[in-house]
């Protein structure tokens, strides 16, 4: 059964290509030289909105390239990000571990590799007024921050990302809008991290909606996360179509 959805998603790739064009884009923070991945439309929409497309902890992975190049083909340009570096991509799960864990923790390192990916693509010619930020898991995670920060974006969406914050951080007004697709089996969030999340929702005054899918866990939209939920992760196909079309609409919303 995986072999299946492989080999289509393979055929897709195909077909997407046919209506998008993908090229590396080098960029710096500091010192660090960072490479994300450009995915611009054959045919822009009207205004020609942008995606910003944060990875999973692995970093840039073909989940991502898959969202891009299908946003891309609906006339969106995209961006993915490179959150860790060139030389700073994790080899395996115990790396992407430590790597991403660094940048939960370093929040603000977090925020401003974000924004300087959101910078790329506006000049890939993204409207900078109509734009929107997307991640998975870790990326989710970095969605979530970018409503935080209050960045210059209409709205973010978090796939089974994480939700919780240092308690020490002050609650700020929220501008952004926000979608959060969640795992209603999700291990990796607790009760109280839900509440806490949903509290912060209120208490910063944001426009946010929470899309609970039954029977599934974390990284429920991974073809490659397998089909075990007693892993704690595993792909769900209902809850991967359903909150591809609850983004989809978001983005016809904030867009």
């Amino acid at each position: 059964m995986k072999t299946k959805f492989l080999l289509l998603a393979m055929l897709l790739q195909s077909t997407f290509a046919i209506f998008s064009q993908s090229k590396s884009v080098e960029y710096k923070d500091g010192s660090n030289l960072l490479s994300g991945i450009s995915v611009k439309p054959k045919k822009a929409l009207k205004n020609n909105p942008g995606i910003l497309v944060l990875p999973a902890w692995m970093g840039i992975d073909d989940h991502a390239k898959d969202t891009a190049n299908r946003l891309a083909a609906m006339g969106y340009t995209t961006f993915i990000a490179d959150i860790y570096g060139v030389n700073q991509r994790p080899k395996d799960y115990s790396q992407a571990g430590q790597k991403s864990g660094y940048f939960k923790k370093n929040i603000y390192e977090y925020q401003t590799r974000i924004q300087l990916a959101l910078d790329q693509l506006i000049k890939q010619g993204a409207n900078p007024d109509d734009i929107v930020v997307l991640g998975y898991c870790f990326g989710g995670t970095g969605a979530i921050e970018a409503a935080r920060t209050n960045m210059k974006v209409r709205g973010v969406v978090s796939f089974h990302g994480g939700l919780g914050k240092d308690a020490t951080r002050a609650i700020d007004q929220i501008i952004p809008k926000i979608l959060v697709l969640h795992g209603a089996d999700d291990p990796y969030e607790s009760k109280d991290e839900i509440d806490d999340f949903q509290n912060e929702m209120r208490s910063s005054g944001a426009d946010w909606q929470m899309i609970f899918y039954a029977n599934a866990v974390h990284s429920f939209t991974d073809i490659n996360a397998g089909n075990d939920n007693s892993k704690g992760a595993a792909y769900n196909e209902k809850a991967e179509k359903r909150s591809w079309e609850a983004m989809l609409n978001f983005l016809k919303e904030v867009l």
